[in-house]
């Protein structure tokens, strides 16, 4: 079976049977997001799942790393944010959802709240789903991406996107995960389609193999601490080499799951035997625990049709010899030692052997989450646990006093098979408070959240400050082994210091002087149509100038600077109000930046251009984080690089961003002064010229202080740009095809 003949056929085994158009009529061919070129280099792997799921291309075209393209994915995941989409939806004129075999909605963020407005939003969401067809997992089932995955509706060789940042995780079974934004749900629940810019690809090779007591949350933290200059920004990471072939799928989702923070689009690792053995014991734990013996898509027969594909078409599902590569990074995997990331950043990582000796105390320990809360980690922390028994007989082993300590299964089947296995008693006996399948306090919601002054260690993938509760709280970030052993000795402490008691003991075969490998190989691998970051290439650019009707060829206001690098969406609108579906645009502009800078609100003024730091709006895929910004008035951001969900969700709802890092090194050369302030009223005035390129800043007498170059803004993104985001561009051309 081929490639392509292995994708339709995962289609066909979705669970509803009927059988509906691939394509809406107002994402036709001639009007689609197809501007690929025909090329005789090779394919990354990204870009070969890409093609399978593009729609709209000419016969020969190819898709490239920077090609703005429409899509069919395999599957689109909603969780809680369902609700938000639901309006849309409605909003948009749709009465149908075009294919109901697609949506995927999976209740898993506040699950912890039983307040009467959230069990009506999910008894909304529910009701929807049951109208319209769809599969639905309610509160319970578990974290929506762990679902996904054990489902088989993330399946190796497809494409599937979700509202959610952390939707990269699917590469970890070989499925090109990658995150969208609320608008582009509603978009595909309509017609099955959106855009994609398919973006440059990193080439990871890890090498070697893993030393004992070192996981894949070591891998990926430590990679986000020794490339921590944006080395895979707005990229695609595909890991290779031969270290990749000793990672279990386990490591390889926690992995993928946190390229997310990394930076990266999304992370894929190719299927190999490692993989197919994954896939038959689960198609056989499933057939000895299901009625009839069969799951609609994990079957044994859907798995064999797996292994002929690619022993019979290996070169399908592997990237070409000559893919071309934006650039190519390398680790030893042997030289690596467990690491912990932070605190409140994952681009601080330190060797766990160093960290100890400080004996940093701690005050809740987390083992949630979809990175790390699978029954392997689950394992590895009760492992720990048993160890310390083991060494201290006759002696409690429990929480330290004063260290609160969470755990939650990443969903029901895991907790069941952590409850059969005995792991999940003894980490309850050691005196973790247990939480059910969901996200709870890794997005700051429900019970066991850092109050003020506490210092937290978390399994989770992101530590962002005030992400888990106070922003005057810290968080690290390590293993479950590590939470756990932390959590009994109240220190963030290896699992050898922990079982031994002492730390000099447990630090000879990790010396905090170990040095790690690790490098670039080549800063890039020929050329690609992707943008670089020297201003130019950005979701809203090509090659036109041309304004369309409707579209300003200019735009000016005062210039308010934010110097910060790394302002992610928790700081421009806060994780707590995310999901609080019913915040006005009015209350919008009060909270905009409120965890950055509280007197940002204040300063800002309607037509204000905003011009930013480096990897602006990186973190989740909340899309409140480009609204509150249109709320406040302003509409135009220029950085010196953002994150691409960001500008997707900007783009989707009328809000332009831009990259220019010589603006921004030239206000920072200016501005950035020892004592600045986080928002700076520059007193100078923009004049961007959106379809020439051209910005000029001018001081309050009119004279010229600067003048530089600015991605043109294309067809493409200004008709979205004048219908008023993509809900209305997919509402016109439904009306247009009526």
């Amino acid at each position: 079976m081929s490639f392509k003949l292995l994708v339709a056929a995962a289609a066909a085994r979705r669970v509803i049977p009927h059988a509906l158009p691939r394509r809406h009529p107002a994402l036709g061919a001639k009007r689609g997001f197809a501007f690929t070129s025909p090329s005789h280099n090779g394919q990354t792997l990204v870009e070969k799942i890409a093609q399978q799921h593009a729609v709209g291309l000419s016969e020969g075209e190819v898709v490239r790393s920077g090609d703005f393209i429409g899509i069919r994915p395999h599957h689109i995941m909603t969780h809680d944010n369902t609700g938000a989409v639901i309006p849309k939806f409605n909003s948009i004129g749709a009465t149908k959802l075009a294919d109901p075999q697609q949506p995927v909605f999976a209740l898993d963020h506040d699950i912890q709240n039983k307040g009467e407005k959230n069990v009506t939003k999910y008894r909304s969401i529910e009701q929807f789903s049951k109208l319209h067809g769809n599969r639905f997992y309610p509160a319970g089932r578990g974290i929506a991406h762990q679902v996904l995955v054990e489902e088989g509706h993330a399946w190796p060789g497809t494409m599937v996107v979700g509202s959610d940042s952390h939707s990269n995780m699917y590469g970890g079974i070989g499925c090109l995960g990658t995150p969208v934004v609320r608008t582009d749900a509603a978009a595909i629940w309509a017609t099955s389609q959106t855009w994609w810019q398919a973006p440059p690809v990193a080439k990871v090779e890890l090498r070697g193999q893993l030393p004992p007591g070192v996981v894949g949350k070591d891998v990926i933290v430590a990679l986000c601490g020794l490339f921590a200059k944006d080395e895979v920004l707005n990229h695609a990471v595909e890991f290779v080499g031969e270290g990749t072939r000793s990672l279990v799928v386990e490591d390889r989702l926690a992995i993928a799951n946190m390229t997310t923070e990394w930076g990266a689009l999304a992370g894929l690792f190719a299927v190999d035997e490692v993989t197919l053995q994954w896939y038959e014991a689960r198609a056989k734990w499933i057939a000895e625990r299901t009625t009839g013996g069969s799951h609609p898509i994990v079957n044994h027969d859907a798995v064999a049709a797996l292994r002929q594909s690619i022993e019979s078409n290996a070169a399908c599902w592997r990237p070409d010899e000559d893919a071309v590569y934006a650039k190519h990074l390398w680790l030893d995997l042997g030289s690596l030692t467990p690491h912990v990331s932070g605190p409140d950043t994952v681009k601080t990582a330190t060797p766990l052997a160093k960290l100890e000796q400080k004996k940093v105390a701690i005050n809740k320990a987390y083992i949630v989450s979809c990175v790390n809360s699978r029954a392997k980690d689950l394992r590895e922390a009760a492992n720990v646990i048993r160890a310390m028994k083991e060494a201290r007989p006759g002696h409690a082993v429990t929480a330290a006093k004063g260290v609160s300590w969470y755990v939650a299964a990443a969903s029901s089947q895991v907790q069941a098979d952590a409850q059969a296995s005995g792991d999940w008693q003894v980490l309850v006996d050691a005196g973790a408070k247990t939480l059910p399948p969901g996200c709870g306090p890794c997005i700051g919601l429900g019970v066991g959240l850092l109050e003020d002054g506490e210092v937290g260690i978390s399994a989770t993938n992101r530590n962002y400050k005030g992400r888990m509760g106070s922003k005057k709280a810290h968080t690290y970030l390590a293993s479950p082994a590590v939470v756990a052993a932390s959590a009994i000795e109240g220190y963030i402490c290896s699992p050898a210091a922990a079982i031994k008691g002492t730390i000099e003991e447990s630090s000879a075969s990790s010396s905090p002087t170990q040095r790690v490998l690790f490098g670039i190989e080549q800063a890039a691998v020929a050329t690609s149509n992707a943008g670089g970051g020297g201003g130019g290439g950005s979701a809203a650019a090509s090659a036109t100038s041309n304004a369309i009707d409707g579209f300003p060829e200019s735009l000016s206001g005062r210039v308010i600077f934010l110097p910060a690098d790394n302002l992610n969406t928790d700081g421009i609108y806060p994780g707590k109000y995310t999901y609080q579906d019913d915040i006005t645009r009015d209350q919008m502009k009060l909270i905009v930046m409120e965890n950055y800078d509280p007197e940002f609100s204040k300063l800002v003024q309607s037509e204000d251009v905003v011009v930013a730091g480096a990897n602006f709006g990186t973190g989740s895929s909340r899309e409140q984080a480009a609204t509150a910004l249109l709320a406040a008035g302003v509409r135009l951001v220029i950085c010196e690089s953002a994150s691409e969900t960001f500008k997707r969700n900007a783009v989707n709802n009328g809000l332009l961003v831009l990259e220019s890092p010589v603006l921004v090194k030239w206000l920072r050369d200016r501005y950035q002064k020892p004592g600045a302030k986080p928002t700076i009223v520059t007193g100078l005035d923009a004049r961007a010229e959106l379809t020439a390129g051209r910005l000029t800043l001018v001081d309050e007498t009119g004279n010229s202080e600067y003048a530089g170059t600015i991605p043109r803004i294309g067809r493409a993104a200004q008709e979205i740009i004048v219908a008023g985001g993509l809900e209305n561009w997919v509402r016109t051309r439904m009306a247009a095809s009526a």
